[in-house]
């Protein structure tokens, strides 16, 4: 990735940002030079003094390639990767730099993951494991890229180190692009995973498989961890298993006792309405499904559509939501194309107020719903501003600071409006981590989302990569990613900046290379508990990892 800042003492581009190549993306045009409405005055603060950095925090460690961020484990283009470049006088901007993108489908003939666990793996004061479900051979081949999948994670552990809980293991035999097993919920006892056509729970503290619901196709999308109050879900799967199937069948799940409820198949909104991209999108009761230019919300309780996209006016082909909040990104049929950012009504849809973006501009990523916080790009000019809004929808700040954040979602490779990971907002902050080049440290660093300023950083030290993950009671959760001969580890950062404090460390035996080297994975700390799981599976018919959880 190339930065092209602007040299010292000499005036800012035609709109003040950095400039980084990129493919055309839909709905961005030109913007004529010096109108651009989103730049930050002035262009950056001063930065604070740094506090200590995390490595300074428990014993050194060697670093270096193999692990994440360093580009090893499974090749794999990445779509709509998001870089903030910042430069000295320059107010901050964000570039989206696009390449490919794969898209996994395939039928996994219902194959269903087989409990893994290594001899001698159980220390005498640690949860129970889960010791086989009777399926398969129970055994992986103990080769890979380093990893050994039937090892005893626990044996040798350090001073200081904390639990390797449980590891599930399948063994698939599928298409060539792999089965997809994207996303994971946490919901009370139990996490539940999907796999090609199905989602199976299992228990938080041993893996014990719990529950299994089947769906009649591949499913296509989920709520992204979202969940009701009471624990329930909506899922997307495929109308048949044909390459040109549409992603249209919606089903509501039970996470807390394993049942299917309501299914229905979404009906288009207009003879243009076509289900590419798709994506739900949820708060409270409502679940909306996006799609290509049209969008329809339902209610999850019971399947009641509440509303569709209009058939006049800008027309809003997606919805984020969150915090009882909805916004629409509608694209207004003008002589320019122009794209307008709705505030919604989360039961009828009914607008609440506009925000009309010049022409050229359109929205890559919405962070946050209270407070509103967007990324905005525009194709000609290559400017990327993350904008705060107001509750009203107008402009209240722009973000600005020095260094290069990345966005992009944590190799997470979710292309969906609201489906990056790493930016994190809690009250009046927002967190990201930065990117630096192999064998550097990262940082994360904290914005005043009244300002759009930095407000402090915090080092992750030794050639490291940290990460957030939330944030929550006045801290932010972080982690601090495994190589392939250390442990990650789960930090608490307080939300006013300091020292951080390390949660989970987890153990640098075997398990670290089964820990550094997930595809594009998905993560989530709750109750004391990390767990961590794959986007998708290869599918050769051999052992490999799915889902794995630490502990104390």
């Amino acid at each position: 990735m190339t930065e092209l800042p602007q040299p010292p003492n000499q005036p800012p581009t035609s709109s003040g940002y950095g400039h980084l190549p990129g493919p055309p993306q839909q709905g961005y045009g030109s913007l004529p030079p010096g109108e651009n409405p989103y730049a930050q005055q002035p262009a950056h603060p001063p930065q604070p003094p740094q506090p200590p950095t995390v490595a300074q925090q428990w014993p050194a460690g060697p670093g270096g390639p193999g692990g994440p961020g360093s580009g090893s484990g499974p090749a794999s283009p990445k779509k709509n990767k998001l870089i903030v470049l910042v430069a000295a006088a320059v107010a901050a901007a964000v570039v989206l730099g696009g390449v490919g993108y794969v898209v996994f489908s395939g039928d996994d003939e219902d194959a269903k993951p087989v409990a893994q666990q290594p001899a001698d793996a159980k220390p005498s004061d640690s949860p129970s494991v889960n010791e086989g479900d009777g399926k398969g051979d129970g055994k992986g081949d103990g080769k890979g890229d380093g990893e050994n999948l039937q090892a005893d994670f626990n044996a040798g552990r350090k001073q200081g180190e904390d639990k390797v809980l449980w590891l599930k293991t399948i063994k698939v035999n599928g298409p060539g692009a792999g089965v997809a097993s994207k996303g994971q919920w946490v919901v009370g006892d139990t996490i539940a995973k999907p796999v090609g056509k199905t989602i199976t729970g299992y228990a938080v503290a041993d893996g014990k498989e719990k529950w299994t619901i089947n769906f009649p196709q591949q499913i296509c999308g989920t709520t992204n961890g979202k969940t009701t109050d009471d624990g329930k879900a909506v899922v997307m799967y495929r109308n048949g298993e044909s390459d040109d199937a549409e992603c249209n069948q919606i089903q509501m799940i039970d996470l807390k006792t394993g049942k299917a409820g309501w299914s229905k198949e979404v009906a288009k909104e207009s003879a243009f309405d076509a289900f590419l991209d798709a994506e739900l999108a949820m708060t409270g009761d409502t679940v909306t499904v996006n799609r290509l230019t049209r969008a329809s919300a339902f209610r999850i309780s019971t399947g009641e559509k509440l509303f569709g996209s209009p058939t006049e006016g800008c027309v809003p082909g997606r919805y984020a939501a969150g915090s009882g909040k909805l916004i629409g990104i509608a694209t207004c049929f003008d002589a320019d194309g122009t794209v307008e950012i709705q505030g919604a009504d989360p039961v009828t849809g009914k607008k609440t107020w506009t925000n009309r973006l010049p022409k050229g501009w359109g929205v890559s990523r919405v962070y946050s719903l209270d407070p509103i916080v967007v990324h905005l790009g525009n194709e000609a000019t290559k400017e990327r501003p993350i904008v705060v809004l107001g509750p009203d929808g107008q402009k209240r700040a722009t973000l600005s600071a020095e260094g290069k954040f990345s966005i992009h979602c944590s190799d997470a490779h979710d292309d969906s409006l609201q489906g990056c990971a790493t930016a994190v907002v809690d009250a009046n902050t927002l967190y990201l981590p930065t990117t630096v080049d192999l064998g550097e440290a990262n940082e994360i660093v904290a914005f005043d989302l009244t300002t759009g300023k930095a407000k402090w950083r915090v080092p992750a030290g030794e050639a490291r990569t940290i990460v957030p993950l939330k944030a929550a009671n006045g801290q932010l959760i972080a982690y601090r990613k495994a190589e392939m001969d250390q442990g990650g580890e789960v930090l608490s950062i307080p939300a006013a900046g300091g020292t951080p404090t390390v949660l989970l460390r987890h153990p640098s035996g075997p398990s670290a290379p089964i820990e550094s080297t997930f595809f594009s994975p998905k993560i989530d700390y709750v109750d004391g508990r990390f767990f961590i799981s794959t986007f998708r599976l290869m599918a050769q018919d051999k052992e490999e990892k799915l889902l794995m959880a630490f502990g104390k």
